[in-house]
């Protein structure tokens, strides 16, 4: 029996030269193409119809679009009474887009006896040159004067795509996740793309979502393309995310 066969793109194609998501393979779950390159107007169109890359060190650039997605409504973060006890006397701080270099670095440091090393030289160079085009955001959880947590990812009209998340110190990651769930919330944002599931995500309010009714609402929220630059400009208390 023929092995199923994935697309190769060339860095002279397209930014728009993906296959149909409908194309990507089953085993392992969403692997659509190889190649290509991290140009910001490719990784924007990839992330516009429901595709991101991810791949090890020492692989050619490796495009995704699993089915089913793992998405989180903004609305829908679960705030366990717990977390929310622990809010009420945090002396966390929250900034938005003030260290993102640090964020991503952070992200992609060994960590529990993992690497992160998906998170390649290459990677982190173009998700600082999307950042320094107003595309990529991170948020970054302080406490006294030392990052101890962070999330980031990209921010197209209504859906923000996140990539990678870190935590030093317990729970840091999680207000990270809050303060952004509460900001997209805000701003009328539509949905946070989680990528694939977790136990972690599940358990904070995360759900699956069929591909197809992903990229549909991606369509609906993401074209036209647009920026967002609405971020708070000052430190937010952590303690004013919990709930009466």
């Amino acid at each position: 029996m023929t092995k199923p066969q994935i697309k190769w793109i060339s860095r002279d194609e397209p930014p728009d030269a993906f296959p149909a998501i409908s194309s990507a393979l089953r085993s392992p779950n969403g692997l659509l193409a190889a190649g290509g390159d991290l140009d910001p107007e490719r990784l924007l169109h990839a992330y516009e119809h429901a595709i991101f890359p991810w791949f090890d060190t020492g692989q050619p650039i490796l495009w995704w679009s699993p089915d089913p997605r793992c998405i989180l409504l903004p609305e829908d973060f679960h705030l366990a009474r717990r977390f929310n006890r622990m809010l009420k006397t945090s002396t966390f701080r929250v900034t938005f887009n003030e260290t993102f270099d640090s964020v991503i670095a952070a992200c992609g440091a060994q960590r529990d006896g993992h690497s992160g090393t998906w998170i390649t030289p290459g990677m982190i160079a173009a998700f600082s040159k999307l950042h320094r085009l107003g595309w990529a955001h991170s948020v970054e959880v302080w406490l006294d004067d030392r990052l101890v947590g962070g999330i980031y990812g990209i921010a197209i009209g209504g859906a923000f795509f996140g990539e990678s998340m870190f935590s030093r110190v317990a729970n840091a990651s999680k207000v990270a996740l809050l303060a952004l769930c509460r900001q997209l919330v805000t701003h009328e944002f539509r949905l946070l793309d989680c990528q694939v599931p977790s136990r972690h995500l599940m358990s904070l309010g995360a759900t699956l979502m069929p591909r197809e009714k992903f990229a549909d609402l991606l369509r609906t929220v993401c074209i036209p393309r647009r920026r967002f630059d609405k971020w708070p400009g000052s430190p937010i208390d952590a303690m004013l995310l919990a709930d009466a």
